[in-house]
């Protein structure tokens, strides 16, 4: 088991964009830190979409020892569905990680919002959106878009937790008497050309339970697969 210093050590070791994410928490001043056992990689990201997680990509061997070394209490290991099937390890839940690269054209009419208007955003999540995991002036959002109308933003979208080459695209709600409209492509389009063409891979969470927002995803180029949150000890 060696440990991987930097987000370039984890993305030579392993490709998968869910680690290469994850190691956004070895740049300067964010306490991760990384490994690599075998043909898996393992990252503790501390803070990262309002856990502290210990992200982990390869094969399930390979993975189950990193979890051995790594994993502690209050620590919440993230690995695909697949894998998660071949430990024995007790899962928490299950959801959907999507991903695209290239090029994408944004529809028209959204735009970034300033931060003079991310109240609007917070009255907007209140209603349509209570449980987002993404607020204004909380950590992780660096900039939110919105649809507008009659002056206020009725369909939003953040940037938050973007990482050296994996855009992350999070906080989407519209609200409940403007849906049905697109609101929710556009604004979704608009943020995702912009993290494509900043960092080449632009990549989202979802509830599986939730196909209106899968099917905007898949609209949009996104391709789907499974992540488990397992629970952060093996005997819990």
């Amino acid at each position: 088991m060696r440990a991987l210093s930097s987000p370039a050590d984890v993305a030579a070791a392993c490709p998968d964009s869910l680690v290469r994410w994850a190691a956004q928490a070895l740049l300067p001043g964010r306490g991760g830190a990384a490994w690599a056992h075998g043909d898996a990689v393992g990252v503790r990201a501390p803070a990262l979409n309002r856990f502290d997680r210990l992200v982990l990509a390869g094969p399930a061997a390979d993975v189950a020892a990193l979890l051995r070394a790594h994993a502690r209490p209050g620590l919440r290991p993230l690995v695909t569905a697949v894998v998660a099937e071949e430990l024995d390890w007790p899962a928490h839940a299950t959801f959907g990680w999507m991903e695209r690269t290239g090029s994408l054209t944004a529809h028209a009419g959204p735009r970034w919002l300033a931060e003079d208007e991310w109240d609007d955003v917070a009255a907007l999540l209140r209603k349509a959106s209570p449980n987002s995991y993404v607020w204004p002036r909380e950590p992780g959002p660096s900039r939110w878009a919105g649809v507008f109308a009659d002056g206020v933003p009725v369909s939003v979208a953040a940037d938050a937790w973007s990482a050296p080459g994996v855009g992350f695209l999070a906080g989407v709600a519209t609200h409940p008497d403007h849906r049905g409209r697109s609101f929710s492509t556009a604004v979704c389009s608009f943020v995702a050309a912009a993290l494509l063409a900043e960092h080449g891979t632009c990549a989202l969470m979802v509830d599986a339970a939730n196909p209106a927002a899968v099917a905007v995803y898949r609209r949009l180029g996104f391709g789907y697969r499974s992540v488990t949150a397992l629970r952060d000890s093996a005997h819990t």
